[in-house]
Parts: C-alpha cells; structure tokens; sequence
C-alpha cells in the first residue's frame, strides 16, 4: 500500500527528465482509457490549453451561465415573434378579404408571397451566414420583418401588401433557421431548451390572435401590423445588443461551449451544399416539416374561417385559433415526460394518429363548442412535434453539417407556412371551406408516412 500511495504521489508532483511518469502522460493514458480526472483538469490550466479540439467545454462560470440564459432567451423572442406573425392571419382573414374584395384564391396570394420569401430565406441561409455569420444574418433577418411589417400596416394596394409579406417571410425563415441550428448545437439539456424554445413560439401564436380579433372589428384593421412593427423593432435591438454581429463559433465560445468539428472538418468546405444534399435523411426530415408547418398554420389561420361558415360562429370566433396555438404551447412544454418514456420516436405516431382522430371529430361532428375544444386538443398533440424532430436532426446527421441543415430543414419547412395555407384558399374556391378538413386529415396521414421513412440510426455522408 505505501508503495502504491509513493507513486500516485510521484506522478502529480514534478520530476526528472529521465522519469517515465509524467503529468502530462497521466492526462494523455487517461483520454486513451476514456477518463481524466475532473481535478486536474480544473487545477492543471495548460492541460485545457492543450485539449483536442473535439473536447467541449461547457459554461463554468456565473457570467458565462447567465451569458447563456440571455442569448437563449432572445432566441426565444425571436422565435415569439414568428409565432405572433403565424396567428396574425387566421382572425384578419375575413377583414382582408371584405376590404380588398378578393375571393378566396387571390387572398391566399398572401400564402404564396410568404412562401416565396421563406424558400428564398432557406436557400440564402447557409450562404448568407458563411460569409456574414450568424449574429449579422440574424439581425438581417429582423430587419427584413421590421421592412415587411412596414409595408402593411398602412393597408397599402392589395400588390404591396402581399409583397410585404414575402418579405417577412424572408427574414422569418432566416431568423427560424439560425435559432434552430444554435440551440441544436447547445450540449446542455438541447432536447428540453429546443422544446422551451418552441413553446415559446407557440406562446406568441397564441398572443397575436386575441390582439388580431380586436383590431379585425375596428376601421384601422391594419394598425395591428404597427403592434407587430414595435415587436420587431425590439427584436431587432435585442440581437443587435446579445449577439453583436458576431460568428455562432464566438457566441458559443461567450458561454464556455468550444465549438465540436469530430469529423475533422472545420464546417468552411466551399461543398456544403452538395454534402448536405447527398443526404437523403435531410430531404425527408425537411419534407416532413413542411407538411407539418403547412398543417398547423393552415388550421390555425383557416379554422376562424370554417367555424364562422360552416358552424355559425360570430366575430369572436378568432379566440379559437388563439386556443389552438395555446393547445400548441402546452403541449411543447406538458408532454415532455411523455416523449421521455415511451421515446421521440414513437411519440409522433402517437400524436399524429390522435390528431388525426380529433380532425375526423372537428370535420364529421358540427358542433361549434365540441369543434372548438378538440381543435385546442389537436394543438396539445401536433405541439411536440417540431422540437423531436429538431432533436432526431441532431443525432443522424454529420456534425460539421448540423447547424447548415437544420436551418435547411426549419426554413424550408416554413415554407409549409404558406404552400397549405395557399392550397387551402384555393380548394375553398372551387369547392367552398368545407375542403379544409379532409386536406388536413390527408396531409396527417401523409406525415406518418414520411416519418416512418425517416432513419432512426446516424447517418453519414458520402
């Protein structure tokens, strides 16, 4: 035992040149036996020094940790305010249409503008941010909502306010993709920050709605567009003021997070975009959240519509979509010990399938309260949807390319945002609302599918 005690001693204390036990080989034969003691590495600063580049360094210190909550809570309002703009439209819908005196397939117009902006983000993204960084396309991005909201608040010719739209969207998508792909690289508590994340989002969807209906029943209709002005202005001073136009690399090193290149590639290959387009679980992942997106804000934007034609609401009909997107918010947060114990995997089919069940309920039952209630359970199920499949990002795909595509995946799903919505206006022309629930039912369905082809094992790239 003495001896053994000796040379525990001799290897923590300085020795000759000539000795064979070195701190330095300790630390070393503890990283190759997959174990370092955390006291060295506290004690012995020119070991961190000296780490590989791989390790990564959580916050350790009071400043980065509250540094930490501050650059996650402005993300959050960031992701509030696609959620105020998303519940905007449903209970403005039929004021835009009665003032413009357009039918159902041009207001939809609305839809495709916005989706025009959101793939035009989506595409820009990668770009913008490999050569700006992330800091900077973010305040791009705010920027572009401030200009977009501009435009509409003064009830401009029908032309312009759709334009102002897709320029919304394009800073939407912008913003999305970066908050997505920064906390998708968090290493501490991802799943549950990427659930709080968009349960915020759902909070502001579910906010725009009791404000919307209000200014649908008064002369200044568009003056709600102000209210949602003031926001991103705000918005726009928080990311200057947190991120400082600075790189994801510099604003995850702030808060003790050394950015992880495992692969040996250091995320800069001029290839990026063919990488991440070889992958075939991108393209589903990124399928699978545009029909989700499209279903959920074509419920939440088209229910006001359907209540007040088909089952005799009246002008406060717009609260339903505010329950739907509290429903969305609750079950962000609510059924996280759900998808814990029976897995993420198995959670969406079982959302889904019961979603499904409830949409059947909504379309074949017409009953204005029971509607109205099953459409806020609907929410509480499609709710969790969006954060797993932001986590399954993160675990198949490269992590050299893991923040390109999951703003890929989140600006092209938005994209959904306005394709739905848009196919929605324009069956209702043909075939009146009454279109609406079948569609959802079907695309549901088709989110199952999709899901199922999703690969639930790592994948690389070629």
């Amino acid at each position: 035992m003495p001896d053994v005690e000796l040379s525990h001693i001799r290897a923590r204390s300085p020795c000759p040149p000539d000795e064979p036990v070195t701190p330095a080989a300790t630390l070393e034969d503890g990283k190759r036996n997959g174990y370092v003691e955390t006291n060295e590495l506290n004690n012995e600063s020119e070991f961190s020094h000296n780490a590989p580049s791989q390790n990564v360094f959580s916050a350790s210190t009071p400043t980065m940790r509250q540094k930490a909550r501050i650059q996650f809570a402005t993300l959050c309002f960031s992701l509030f305010l696609a959620g105020w703009n998303d519940g905007t439209t449903g209970p403005l819908l039929p004021r835009i249409q009665s003032v413009y005196h357009v039918g159902f397939a041009l207001v939809s117009l609305i839809f495709v503008f916005n989706c025009v902006g959101f793939v035009s983000g989506a595409g820009a993204n990668i770009w913008l941010t490999d050569r700006f960084g992330f800091g900077t396309v973010m305040v791009i991005g705010s920027l572009a909502q401030v200009i977009g909201y501009a435009l509409e608040a003064p009830a401009p010719p029908f032309p312009v306010f759709v334009m102002g739209y897709a320029i919304n969207g394009f800073g939407l998508a912008l913003q999305d993709a970066g908050a997505n792909g920064f906390v998708a690289s968090l290493k501490e508590n991802a799943a549950t920050k990427m659930g709080i994340l968009h349960a915020i989002y759902g909070l502001g969807a579910l906010s725009s709605p009791l404000v919307a209906t209000q200014f649908a029943e008064i002369s200044r209709w568009s003056f709600h567009y102000l209210v949602s002005l003031g926001i991103a202005l705000f918005n726009t001073a928080l990311l200057i003021a947190v991120f400082r136009f600075k790189s994801q690399d510099a604003c995850l090193e702030e808060i003790g997070q050394m950015p992880s290149h495992d692969d040996g590639n250091d995320g800069s290959d001029p290839n990026k975009y063919r990488q991440m387009f070889k992958l075939r679980v991108l393209h589903l992942m990124a399928f699978f959240i545009l029909i989700y997106v499209g279903v959920e804000v074509t419920l939440g934007g088209w229910i006001v519509t359907y209540v007040r034609l088909l089952r005799g609401g009246g002008p406060s009909s717009g609260y339903i979509s505010s329950g739907f997107f509290g429903g969305l918010t609750l079950g962000r947060v609510g059924l996280l010990w759900v998808n814990e114990k029976i897995g993420e995997r198995r959670a969406i089919f079982l959302y889904a399938v019961l979603a499904i069940a409830l949409e059947l309920v909504i379309w074949l039952v017409p009953s204005l309260v029971g509607g109205g209630i099953a459409v806020s359970f609907v929410g509480v199920l499609l709710g969790p949807i969006y954060p797993i499949v932001m986590n399954h990002a993160g675990r198949v795909l490269p992590p050299w390319l893991l923040t390109g595509s999951i703003g890929w995946i989140a600006g092209f799903g938005q994209a959904g945002s306005a394709f739905l919505p848009f196919l929605t206006g324009a069956l209702a022309s043909r075939v009146g609302i009454k279109a609406l629930q079948p569609l959802l039912v079907s695309m549901m369905g088709f989110m199952v599918i999709l899901w199922a082809l999703v690969p639930n094992n790592p994948r690389r790239s070629d």
